[in-house]
């Protein structure tokens, strides 16, 4: 199993240079992987400062050499599929092919409703599964015709191509983030590379082993399939190792850490320097 961090994309006092030096020490201390949220507003009244995740990414690329870097998750049914295939392809080859790509649905209406966004939650899912398969089309560099009910790549003699293509093959990986449990994301996580599950409350081992029984259902193989469960640990707990083996053995790939501010764990106090010593510590 690997390791990863999750972190907002927003805090007092977080910016572009402060996301690059948490993914420099994050890499330092052995985590495997850097996530950033993707998200426009801060979750509680401004101002507090919110920085686009693709940005900061950039800078945590020119930061790192070796950690996985990516968003979990990015909405995609509120971004446009050739912006996002060129800002992928751009960031994977940047990083030298370290980008995974974690999608979602969305939720909470200030971010949809309020803003002119689709407000309807299936429609969201149908724009999401578009948007996978046209981005899928348009990663390969080939000319792309795309006249969908969402979303359009096409016009007289004219296809859409996205040159170059990721450095990774034979795509950028794609998890998909869903509520556990659920149907629809888990159907739409075991088309692509992964699945992140999410719930209100602890993440229990028993959980990933329902998730991993639920994804080898609907795959029938989990080769090359990641899971990667959510939880909270101490670097400072001796017990940790054993809580991370029995996600393990239960069919979890990735442990992903989630450093955030609301962790009754973590110190009160300046977040930018209480995120920072949770990534010294390691995982």
């Amino acid at each position: 199993m690997r390791f990863g961090v999750s972190l907002p994309c927003f805090g007092t006092d977080v910016d572009a240079a402060v996301i690059a030096d948490w993914a420099h020490t994050a890499e330092a201390a052995g985590w495997d992987g850097f996530f950033l949220w993707d998200h426009l507003f801060a979750f509680a009244d401004g101002p507090i400062d919110v920085v686009d995740p693709w940005i900061a990414l950039t800078a945590a690329a020119c930061a790192t050499s070796r950690i996985r870097l990516g968003t979990l998750v990015t909405p995609l049914p509120r971004r446009r599929p050739v912006v996002v295939a060129r800002q992928t392809v751009t960031l994977d080859r940047l990083s030298g092919g370290r980008l995974t790509l974690g999608v979602g649905s969305g939720a909470f209406p200030f971010e949809w409703d309020y803003v002119g966004e689709e407000g309807d939650h299936r429609t969201r899912g149908e724009m999401l599964d578009e948007h996978l398969d046209l981005l899928d089309r348009l990663w390969t560099g080939e000319p792309v015709r795309h006249e969908g009910r969402h979303y359009r790549a096409a016009g007289p003699e004219w296809s859409a191509i996205c040159y170059p293509p990721p450095l990774q093959r034979p795509r950028v990986p794609v998890w998909v983030g869903g509520s556990w449990p659920g149907t629809r994301p888990f159907v739409r996580a075991a088309r692509w590379d992964g699945v992140v599950p999410m719930r209100d409350g602890p993440w229990e081992v028993a959980h990933t082993a329902a998730v991993a029984a639920r994804m080898r259902e609907l795959r029938g193989d989990l080769t090359g399939f990641d899971i990667a469960v959510p939880g909270e640990s101490s670097g400072s707990d001796a017990a940790r190792g054993e809580l991370h083996a029995a996600h393990a053995d239960a069919g979890a790939t990735w442990w992903i850490e989630a450093v955030h501010p609301w962790r009754t764990d973590l110190p009160d106090r300046d977040w930018v320097h209480v995120a920072r010593g949770r990534l010294e510590a390691g995982p």
